[in-house]
């Protein structure tokens, strides 16, 4: 009996040893030994982004940003970066619905552009802007000057440019998911919209014959509409042509008499500001010019908000919104 108590004593023993050993060799060396895990290469590793005229070197992800404008607000959000955030501001109207939890955790600082006492305050260390005006006059300073203060900056490149393609706003979501080290929900994002995209595309007839759109923006006495702004992309996918997509600039200024001659059969009527999209239709239909257009005679208009119209993450849902308005009988099912 003694022998056999202490065969099994030798057997315990040597089981402890080699479970010890295994559990030892199962953890990174460091953690083994009780030090700290040493961050990922990713984490690690300088990111040099090129933007704007001004080359951004970063050390490490951002952990204290603020977006300005929204469009490049729910592209951090839908990036997931909310507890990167100390605080946002510039809403055109209501934050995309599958964005509004995330939206609520994060300060607004102001109804517009914050001063730059509040970006200082904030002690924020990376600021993304949708639009130029960020970083003018009337916005929180130049890139220049901000990033004398150690805050780095990121202009989005889509929507400060001529003829802005799906593809450029792609760019900025991968720039910005490889500032924060996220690069895979960045490509995850990508991938979704491009989805979305196609989805819609295969519900088009086939057999179409490209609807002439007239996007209105707004105007009295002449009438601002897109040129080779995003709109022009958007409208083009979802099976219209612009009829002022041979404009070269973006947002341009035509005449109501041009815009009778060339005869919409559709009006896309942007949704913003205090006049209402419903204000702005009841104005078409009693212009004496143009309530003569064949969109506005046969009551043809799609509303179309400028946040979805805006070169972010609800391209799809814009161009969606469109092709319904050009195409209702493709999409009753």
């Amino acid at each position: 009996m003694k022998k056999w108590k202490s065969l099994w004593l030798v057997i315990a023993i040597s089981l402890i040893a080699i479970l010890g050993a295994c559990n030892a060799k199962d953890k990174p060396e460091s953690a083994a030994q009780g030090e700290k895990v040493e961050p990922s290469q990713a984490e690690t590793t300088e990111i040099t982004i090129e933007n704007n005229g001004t080359t951004q070197i970063y050390k490490e992800a951002p952990k204290k940003a603020i977006s300005l404008n929204q469009h490049v607000t729910e592209i951090m959000l839908a990036l997931g970066l909310e507890d990167s955030m100390v605080g946002t501001a510039y809403l055109d109207d209501k934050i995309y619905e599958p964005l509004q939890a995330a939206y609520d955790n994060v300060p607004v600082l102001a109804k517009q552009y914050p001063s730059k006492e509040q970006v200082i305050d904030a002690e924020a260390d990376f600021i993304y802007g949708g639009w130029k005006s960020a970083f003018g006059e009337k916005g929180v300073g130049t890139q220049e000057e901000l990033e004398a203060l150690g805050i780095h900056t990121y202009l989005h490149t889509a929507s400060n440019m001529t003829k802005p393609t799906l593809k450029d706003i792609f760019t900025d979501i991968r720039n910005i998911a490889k500032i924060f080290r996220v690069e895979d929900r960045g490509e995850a994002l990508i991938e979704q919209m491009t989805k979305d995209v196609d989805a819609v595309r295969a519900k088009l007839p086939q057999d179409k014959k490209d609807l002439r759109v007239l996007v209105y923006d707004s105007g009295d006495k002449d009438v601002l509409t897109t040129g080779q702004n995003f709109m022009n992309e958007l409208v083009t996918i979802a099976g219209g042509k612009n009829i002022f997509g041979d404009v070269e600039s973006g947002w341009t200024t035509v005449s109501k008499e041009d815009a009778v001659e060339r005869n919409p059969e559709v009006v896309v009527v942007v949704d913003y500001g205090e006049k209402t999209a419903e204000e702005k239709i009841k104005f078409l239909k009693h212009d004496p010019a143009l309530k003569e257009m064949e969109a506005v005679k046969n009551e043809r208009f799609v509303i179309l908000p400028l946040s979805a119209a805006s070169e972010g993450v609800r391209a799809a849902e814009a161009i969606q919104i469109l092709a319904k308005g050009f195409y209702p009988e493709s999409f009753e099912n």
